[in-house]
């Protein structure tokens, strides 16, 4: 597969709290890797404090790590359409809120634009699905957007089949393999996997 040095690479964050710790270990990859990561956030991730840490601490966390400051309207995301185009957009944690709001076409946050805005332009959209629905009320989005041209999911499990049957969470340190097989148009395989090996 290909390599990421060079690739400008949206990574938007959606308010799956307890997943961040998972999630910006990757963003650090992706940099190391030589790409540009341009951060985007919904406003759940920003303003919200939780017990898994401050909005604004980890958004600073993320602006550290990428060297640039965060997207965090709909009216700053619109131009990675046409303007300032991305290679890839990622979207890790993605909730179970905005996977359904994704699968039906709705663009009410900056997350949703910079993915509607670079499915726009043919580009990959790469999920990491965070969500206790997905074996729920939430599967027909899931493979509403599994069937959707140019969108590929890092490999997902369920988390907790005893205490929570219908979750499922990607495995987040597939990330970087998954956006290389995604730019040239692959979904890497199994996509559907344990969500901790042994």
């Amino acid at each position: 597969m290909g390599s990421l040095q060079g690739k400008r690479i949206g990574f938007g964050i959606s308010g799956s709290h307890c997943t961040y710790a998972e999630v910006v270990p990757q963003v650090e990859k992706l940099v190391s890797l030589g790409a540009e990561v341009v951060p985007v956030v919904t406003g759940n991730v920003k303003n919200t404090d939780t017990r898994f840490g401050k909005g604004k601490d980890w958004v600073s966390k993320v602006e550290e790590i990428t060297g640039q400051p965060i997207i965090d309207s709909i009216v700053a995301a619109e131009p990675l359409g046409p303007k300032a185009p991305l290679d890839c957009m990622v979207i890790a944690p993605l909730t179970g809120n905005s996977m359904s709001k994704f699968a039906n076409a709705m663009t009410d946050n900056a997350v949703l634009m910079a993915a509607k805005a670079t499915l726009r332009n043919q580009k990959p959209v790469v999920l990491g699905i965070s969500t206790n629905d997905a074996l729920g009320l939430n599967g027909m989005n899931l493979m509403r957007l599994m069937a959707t041209k140019n969108i590929f999911f890092i490999p997902f499990g369920q988390d907790d089949p005893e205490k929570k049957p219908n979750s499922m969470v990607a495995r987040m340190t597939m990330l970087a393999e998954t956006i290389e097989a995604a730019l040239e148009y692959k979904q890497i395989q199994p996509v559907i996997v344990e969500k901790y090996l042994d």
